[in-house]
């Protein structure tokens, strides 16, 4: 038997599973709580006595891990214009799996670095100029930077034609300066995986090792990559398929949790109807995006304000005062879970306005202008409205008896149709919570992961 043990470091569990690779069978999943504080390995022995109660002793000839322990890989990203160079850090940070805390624009001034001091990062992403464009900026942050009092990695994307002389500057107070290619080095024109290489790169050496997760090396054989890059990278390859078996064409996935929202899209997002033109930096045929005030527990009262107790309780049909009430038991107690048949339907109508704010958020929208010449449309961002298949995770969905109830948030809006949502889509649910652990087997199997998620993500 050709075993593999997943694990994925979490702030709260330590979740795993085993697979026979040759089988292409998912043989058990456990979890423990993470004990990142005191040793990492205690959560992982807890997880793996659950495991081996349901399936026996098992032996693994390999185990690949991920994590987003402790707040997972937070980062603060800063760049030239808000719209263009900022913004493509983002997306660079978002890519390799970060929680990006802030972005920054322009010449950062001593409040911003006393802010970002506050922040604490783990590593900070400096951007800022097309090559041969904006020299001034970056240098400035450079030199900020390097005052900043905190010995945090720094990964340089900016300008080419300067950054010599910014990691100069930043060399002299910093341990560890990363320079790689920009993340704009023209106008409208993206590059931001050498970035997110980068960024996972070093989290993987640096933070991994902060995060007590060396602890576990002697059981795990290589740590690959921050949990929220497993689970882009296992929808990248269900979307596209790997190592010759097909993929299942563009995708969405809404992973809920109780601090956030992430969305992914693996799509190109080109406008699908003809006359429109496309406004703003390209989008990545894989995107991701967080919601930090969209979660079920700990981010219930921002999810509140977000969505309004009127949006909740037209879905759970209830009133607005019961679902401002339920919030507040989930705000004073965030292992609160619903009681009766009013809250399990308020449950279910947070989920589904996180799916439908995280999505609003996540898609493009097309934008109409009338001019003498006529009427025209313009699209920023990725028309999602072809879309096939939306993928379900997290607590809200995996463990509710109305899953789909909860995607159907997801769904074009006739009344709002410049939200480019999906029209037509199949929904399908990561029941196993199994996302994560084949992003990280598709490293070295991507077909038997592939596969695997065919089998195992499935209709409700």
């Amino acid at each position: 038997m050709n075993n593999v043990l997943l694990i994925d470091f979490g702030s709260t569990y330590t979740k795993i599973t085993a697979v026979d690779v040759d089988q292409e069978q998912v043989l058990g999943t456990a979890r423990g709580i993470t004990t990142v504080e005191t040793d990492i390995m205690d959560g992982l022995n807890q997880a793996l006595a659950a495991l081996f109660a349901k399936t026996g002793e098992l032996e693994f000839n390999k185990v690949l891990g991920c994590s987003s322990a402790a707040g997972g890989l937070k980062m603060v990203a800063a760049g030239l214009v808000p719209e263009m160079t900022a913004e493509a850090a983002k997306r660079a940070a978002l890519g390799a799996g970060a929680k990006v805390l802030k972005v920054f624009s322009h010449e950062l001034s001593e409040y911003e670095i006393a802010e970002i001091a506050a922040l604490q990062p783990d590593i900070i992403l400096l951007a800022g100029g097309t090559d041969g464009g904006n020299q001034k900026v970056i240098l400035h942050n450079a030199g900020m930077l390097a005052g900043l009092g905190l010995d945090v990695p720094v990964v340089v994307a900016g300008n080419k034609s300067v950054a010599p002389a910014v990691v100069k500057i930043l060399s002299e107070k910093l341990t560890e300066v990363r320079p790689t290619e920009n993340v704009m080095p023209k106008l409208d024109e993206l590059n931001i995986e050498p970035a997110r290489a980068a960024i996972r790169d070093i989290f993987l050496r640096r933070i991994t090792e902060a995060k007590g997760l060396n602890r576990a090396n002697k059981m795990v054989d290589r740590m690959v990559m921050p949990t929220p890059a497993a689970v882009l990278k296992a929808a990248e390859l269900l979307s596209q398929g790997g190592g010759g078996e097909k993929g299942l064409g563009d995708l969405m996935v809404l992973d809920i949790g109780g601090a956030t929202t992430d969305v992914y899209s693996i799509a190109k997002g080109d406008p699908t109807v003809g006359g429109v033109t496309l406004k703003g930096l390209p989008e990545p045929f894989g995107k991701r995006t967080v919601e930090g005030d969209l979660g079920m527990r700990y981010s219930a009262g921002a999810l509140l304000k977000a969505a309004g107790a009127e949006m909740i309780s037209r879905y759970a049909v209830v009133s607005p005062e019961e679902v401002t009430a339920y919030v507040a038991k989930v705000e004073a107690d965030i292992d609160h879970l619903p009681q009766d048949e009013t809250q399990a339907k308020i449950e279910i109508a947070m989920g589904k306005a996180c799916v439908r704010l995280g999505a609003d958020r996540h898609v493009g929208q097309l934008v109409t202008y009338f001019t003498p010449m006529g009427t025209s449309y313009v699209q920023t961002g990725k028309d999602l409205t072809k879309v096939t298949t939306v993928i379900g995770t997290g607590g809200v969905i995996v463990n509710n008896s109305e899953p789909e109830a909860i995607l159907k948030g997801i769904l074009f809006d006739e009344t709002n149709p410049q939200v480019l949502k999906p029209q037509y889509p199949e929904y399908l649910i990561d029941k196993n919570y199994i996302m994560a652990a084949m992003g990280l087997l598709g490293e070295e199997y991507p077909a038997v992961a592939v596969r695997m998620m065919k089998k195992y993500i499935v209709k409700k």
